[in-house]
């Protein structure tokens, strides 16, 4: 997701994506640890979602 449409979200939607990401990377772990991980770049890009995601909450506090 870009940064312009984090942006446009509120605060409880953000929350709430940062938890189902965080979610999401605890299964790709899961799968990497198990050789069940097709793409293991998909694991970079959901944790650069996650610092994305909370950058755009500290600045809305």
């Amino acid at each position: 997701m870009k940064i312009i449409e984090l942006r446009k979200k509120d605060k409880k939607e953000l929350e709430k994506s940062v938890l189902d990401l965080q979610k999401k990377l605890s299964d790709l772990r899961f799968k990497f640890s198990s050789n069940k991980l097709k793409n293991v770049k998909e694991i970079s890009n959901i944790k650069k979602e996650i610092a994305r995601t909370l950058t755009i909450l500290k600045e809305l506090k």
